[in-house]
């Protein structure tokens, strides 16, 4: 899906240059975002002894009880898949 945004101001400075910075400054916070994240992941991982994969399987086959720290691990990756779906949504974007 193609999306097209309008951005109006009373400046006469040029604002393509400034949307340009900003959005190569938010996908760096997402990168930072994704890294931060992939670690509490790993951590969780190596505490328990399974994949982020297999821990969500075992949770919805109910083979794993939902505890403090699944519930921990399971809002990591959703944020992870969150921060991720911004990252390519604004790493898509071009400016014309």
């Amino acid at each position: 899906m193609l999306q097209q945004i309008t951005i109006q101001s009373r400046t006469s400075k040029p604002l393509k240059p400034l949307v340009e910075v900003a959005i190569r400054k938010q996908l760096t916070s997402l990168r930072h975002g994704i890294a931060r994240t992939r670690q509490q992941l790993a951590a969780f991982e190596n505490r328990f002894g399974m994949s982020t994969t297999e821990m969500e399987h075992r949770l919805q086959t109910g083979e794993l009880s939902e505890t403090l720290a699944t519930i921990d691990w399971c809002m990591e990756l959703a944020a992870l898949r969150l921060l991720e779906e911004q990252y390519t949504a604004l790493n898509e974007a071009r400016i014309d």
